[in-house]
């Protein structure tokens, strides 16, 4: 019977064969452990020398790590595994033989492991991280498919930009300019003039010269977009979807959150709802805080958003953030013309900002005066200013960073282990 590694447990106490590759290993004489892996998994065999014939014991004590093989043998229940069962080893079909394999178990440096960025993939950490990236991706869609969105895809090649052109990426599309898209909100507006809720999930890109451990140069956005919905409502709908996929992870993901050595009970702590700070007293605190180089009008660093979220110690939503540092689609606080009906997600531990968003402009004129003070050109935008002609509704939206979100759910310190090759400034192999 051929089975995985995961779905072995269905075969307690009976004879299966897994492919997998060779790990690690480790002997003590008459036993030799087998470290297994097979994409499923990680598992461990035990081939005992009295067991099995002289050939299969040699070759258990010889064969090289990341060899392929065919395995064979007796599942048996192990309290001390993670998985709770291990295998006891019959028989061993080598593959292919591998020779020389570059990432042995030891400490490599970063670059090296970048470089080989292939390789790394197949470690047990890394493993977990994907693992957990896959899990928030599903729960995505769980989470939008049974609360009636729709799912539209923008295109990645725009004429346009929804903030500014500065730090995207040029290219020619036959005669004309094109950018690789750095968001698309402008098109899930349009979208849900058409759907009412909608979502994207796709590739975005920013020509942002960081080497933060918070940035990448192409990463993945979930971008919903919501008609009649006014700022208080996406607030909910934000928190909502973040403590799903936080709880989707903790349900599904234990083991993988174990092999990361992830402090669940943190993770355990994000329910709705979260709390919420204006950017006025955001600015108020850190004054108090001791960080004097901080004045109204200007962005928060990550330093200033640590020491937030490090008050909170939950995702914590800065809101009405001023105008002028924000782009030209949020609509005017009624309270305050100087800032925005927009808030900022900031996750605890130092991990920043996970979610942006906003209630967007429905008054054409309103519009047509941003476009101006921002210099856009209103034939560029023609499509997007046709929303506020025909049946313009309050509408709000979001953007979640998904690498970003990976990487303060999985606990890991960089967001280059949170994509499986990630583009960085100075990396664009492998």
């Amino acid at each position: 019977m051929k089975t995985t590694i995961k779905e072995a447990k269905k075969y307690l106490n009976q004879e299966v064969t897994i492919g997998g590759w060779l790990h690690n290993k480790r002997s003590s004489g008459k036993i030799a452990f087998l470290q297994l892996r097979d994409g499923t998994g990680f598992m461990q065999g035990v081939v005992v020398k009295a067991e099995v014939s002289e050939d299969t014991f040699q070759l258990a004590k010889n064969i090289t790590q990341e060899s392929s093989l065919f395995v064979t043998g007796v599942i048996t229940e192990d309290t001390r595994s993670d998985l709770g069962y291990e295998m006891q080893v019959k028989t061993i079909e080598v593959i292919d033989e591998a020779h020389d394999y570059p990432i042995t178990p030891k400490n490599h440096g970063t670059e090296f492991l970048m470089d080989h960025r292939h390789l790394w993939l197949r470690s047990k950490k890394q493993h977990a991280v994907m693992k957990i990236r896959n899990e928030i991706i599903r729960a995505t869609y769980e989470f939008f498919n049974n609360n009636g969105f729709t799912k539209i895809d923008p295109p990645i090649l725009t004429a346009s930009a929804p903030e500014g052109t500065s730090e995207l990426f040029h290219t020619k599309y036959f005669d004309e300019d094109a950018f690789l898209s750095q968001s698309g909100q402008l098109y899930m507006e349009a979208a849900a003039m058409a759907h009412g809720k909608v979502f994207s999930f796709g590739p975005t890109f920013r020509a942002e010269k960081s080497k933060t451990r918070r940035h990448l140069i192409e990463f993945w956005m979930i971008e919903p977009e919501m008609a009649f919905y006014n700022h208080d409502d996406s607030l909910e709908v934000q928190e909502q979807y973040v403590t799903h996929i936080v709880q989707s992870v903790l349900k599904n993901c234990t083991i993988e959150l174990k092999t990361l050595e992830r402090d669940t009970e943190k993770l355990a702590n994000v329910v709705t709802p979260f709390p919420r700070i204006t950017y006025d007293d955001a600015v108020k605190f850190l004054k108090e805080e001791g960080f004097d180089d901080i004045e109204w009008g200007e962005d928060f660093g990550a330093p200033h958003e640590t020491a937030i979220a490090n008050h909170y110690d939950l995702p914590v939503f800065i809101t009405n953030y001023p105008t002028n540092i924000k782009p030209f689609y949020m609509q005017p606080n009624p309270e305050n013309e100087d800032t925005v009906l927009c808030a900022d997600l900031i996750a605890p531990e130092g991990y920043g900002e996970i979610i942006g968003g906003s209630e967007r402009i429905n008054d054409l004129a309103l519009m047509e005066q941003r476009m101006n003070e921002h210099a856009l050109d209103a034939e560029s935008y023609s499509y997007y200013l046709d929303l506020r002609k025909y049946g313009s509704v309050p509408h709000s939206g979001f953007g979640l960073g998904l690498e970003r979100a990976v990487a303060w759910i999985s606990g890991v310190e960089h967001v280059r282990e949170t994509s499986p090759f990630p583009r960085l400034l100075n990396r664009l192999y492998p």
